[in-house]
């Protein structure tokens, strides 16, 4: 890592050096998952703290890939290894550099409010389908189709021989759906994954999966088109330093949520994180 000036640390968050040429764009790439949506605003700001212009565009997750084996794309700040993403990257790894991971132990689960007390296993689902009606049938609620999750309750469902559906819908409708069900304390099973605010707005527990179809877990990296990081060193090496916890992710997806903008809300949490935020910049 490469020291930076007194100076240049002295002055924090608010006096960062314009490292980046007045026309250098960036785009970013997105998807509407709540983590994906909190750090790329996040780092949205920070960047354009440091000079860049920088745009996010908001996709499919199949396209992300695509877009930066093509070049359309600069930056994708969230790819899921060895397992939850492995099959979208191996098309396009000849064309895509997998940076350093800034979140570790990363899960996809099954998940139930934790007030159902004699569910807590994916098997005990199987004996209890009836208790999960939602529109007639015994379902669990998840998001889009496209996703590995999805492909992964759907195993789960095989393997565990579960009377249930999986009904497809969005992040927001599923999160909706559990916020209706968890206010009323009724049952309700549920596709998530850490990290997500829920698990600091709800009392929730991810339900035992020993056939492991939600896979062995992840960490989270950053990517981009071959080549960026000998374009974009300065960018690459703070992205490379940044580094989250599960507690100081949920805090940065929640207070979005309780803000009610993306854009502002993570304004507020770089404001009262300025010491982390710091310590990336510094460090890189």
């Amino acid at each position: 890592m490469k020291p930076l000036t007194p100076l240049f640390v002295a002055c924090g968050l608010a006096g960062l050096s314009m490292t980046a040429s007045a026309d250098d764009t960036l785009t970013i790439g997105t998807n509407n998952w709540s983590e994906n949506i909190a750090v790329s605003h996040m780092w949205q700001q920070l960047l354009e703290k440091q000079g860049y212009d920088v745009e996010l565009t908001t996709t499919g997750k199949s396209v992300l890939f695509s877009g930066l084996a093509q070049g359309d794309l600069d930056i994708s700040l969230e790819v899921w290894l060895p397992n939850g993403d492995a099959q979208y990257i191996k098309p396009y790894e000849d064309r895509i550099d997998v940076h350093d991971a800034w979140f570790d132990g990363a899960q996809d689960e099954l998940v139930v409010p934790a007030y159902l007390e004699d569910i807590n296993t994916i098997s005990d689902l199987k004996d209890n389908a009836e208790r999960f009606v939602y529109q007639g049938q015994p379902t669990i609620i998840g998001i889009e189709s496209g996703s590995a999750i999805s492909g992964e309750t759907e195993n789960a469902i095989e393997s565990y021989d579960l009377p249930l559906r999986q009904l497809n819908s969005s992040g927001p409708a599923m999160l909706a759906a559990l916020e209706e069900a968890y206010a009323n304390e009724e049952p309700i099973a549920v596709t998530l994954w850490q990290p997500h605010w829920a698990y600091a707005q709800y009392d929730l527990k991810a339900l035992e999966d020993p056939k492991k179809s939600y896979g062995g877990g992840d960490d989270i990296m950053w990517m981009s088109p071959k080549g960026f990081g000998e374009r974009h060193p300065e960018v690459t090496e703070m992205l490379d330093t940044w580094h989250m916890s599960h507690a100081q992710l949920a805090d940065l997806m929640l207070t979005i949520e309780n803000v009610g903008d993306p854009t502002q809300g993570a304004k507020q949490w770089i404001e009262e994180n300025r010491d982390l935020i710091d310590e990336w910049l510094v460090d890189a």
